[in-house]
Parts: structure tokens; C-alpha cells; sequence
């Protein structure tokens, strides 16, 4: 069986502080408690926007209004789709977030882990690999060592978001990868079926 998805994703230069309350007016009251306890105002800006993101994707692939998807924050997990019960079971989706940008990524027919990060070729790569890889990530570490500065760093984030995004989906040994392009960002989405084709990525504002 092959499943689709599609990805949302939005910048959060474009939510200004003051936008901040009306915002928040989206969230649940377990994630307004979670939202409460980030000290940076970008930390915050990055998780209601990223919550509002998701309410969006969601909202379309449901067909219901964005304000009518109702999620409840869990700690250490991704969040629960609480409103609208869905047919069929519940859709699969990750939310992502790092600088600027949030993202979302939404499948009706199966089970999904997003991870995006900016590529930086100032942080110390080597040190980050030997910290986070395994023997296998490892082995292909060391062959992207040789290759020039620009695909060194493409390379790591690539590494390093299959990674995070399969440790999201939870099923790393069955899981199906793929890596979206982008600019600035390293992104990848895995899926536990395969899915038909990558999913374009839709840039939206945050309302």
C-alpha cells in the first residue's frame, strides 16, 4: 500500500510579538501551560505558530475549520489529536520547527516523523557526529568528511534528520525516507508505508 502527505510549513519571522496573545487564543489549555514555560520569546513564537501550522494541515485534510482541531500537549510526545474524530483512524502527523521555520507534515493513510534543521557549517560537525551517530551513520560520516564544505554540511544535516525524523515515527528498522529540498533547511520525512510521491512543500503565513 503507498500513502500520501503533504507538508506545510511557514516562517515565524512573520509573527510579530504582538500577535503573540491573539495566537494563543488557538491553543488547548495543556498546550498554553507548555507555552508558559519557555523563557525566549522565539521558542515561544516557534511553538504556537508551529500549533497553529498543524490546525491548518490538519483542518484541510479533515475538511473541517483550522479553529475546530482541538490537540492536547503531551510531554516528551508528540501531541494528541483530540477534535475531530476522524474516519478511518487517526491521520498521521509531525510537527518540526528550527530558526525561523515551522512545519507540519499530515498523511490520512499513515504514520509519519518530520525533522527539519538549519544547515550551519559553523557548529562543530564533528563533534555533534561523534555525540549523536551510530556505527552505521558513523561509516557515512567519515566518507562526507572528503567532500567540499557545502556538501559536508548538506550531508551531515541530511544524516542528522533522517535521524531525528525516524526517531519521531518510532519504527526506525521499517521506516520509508525522504529528503525534501530546500534553501536553508535540511528536511526529511519518513513514513512508516512508502509514500506515492514526495510531498511538495506548501509555504504558508501564519494567520
Amino acid at each position: 500500500m503507498m500513502a500520501a502527505a503533504s507538508l506545510w510549513m511557514a516562517d515565524v519571522d512573520g509573527v510579530a510579538d504582538e500577535d503573540l496573545p491573539r495566537l494563543c487564543d488557538w491553543l488547548s489549555a495543556s498546550e498554553m501551560a507548555r507555552y508558559r514555560r519557555f523563557v525566549r520569546t522565539l521558542r515561544q513564537r516557534q511553538f504556537v505558530a508551529g500549533r497553529v501550522l498543524a490546525r491548518m494541515a490538519l483542518g484541510s485534510l479533515l475538511g473541517v475549520a483550522p479553529r475546530d482541531v482541538v490537540l492536547e500537549d503531551r510531554p516528551g510526545q508528540a501531541p494528541l489529536l483530540k477534535s475531530p474524530a476522524p474516519r478511518g483512524g487517526l491521520p498521521g502527523f509531525s510537527i518540526a520547527h528550527s530558526g525561523r521555520w515551522v512545519a507540519c507534515a499530515v498523511s490520512g493513510q499513515t504514520a509519519l516523523g518530520l525533522d527539519i534543521e538549519m544547515r550551519d557549517p559553523q557548529r562543530d560537525l564533528a563533534a555533534l557526529a561523534a555525540q549523536a551517530f551510530d556505527a552505521d551513520e558513523m561509516t557515512q560520516w567519515v566518507r562526507l568528511r572528503e567532500l567540499d564544505e557545502a556538501r559536508r554540511v548538506a550531508g551531515f544535516y541530511g544524516l542528522w534528520s533522517a535521524k531525528e525524523a525516524r526517531f519521531k515515527l518510532g519504527v526506525a528498522a521499517a521506516a520509508h525516507s525522504v529528503m525534501l529540498p530546500h534553501e536553508e533547511l535540511s528536511v526529511v520525512l519518513c513514513s512508516e508505508l512508502p509514500l506515492k510521491a514526495p510531498p511538495a512543500i506548501t509555504l504558508v503565513a501564519v494567520p
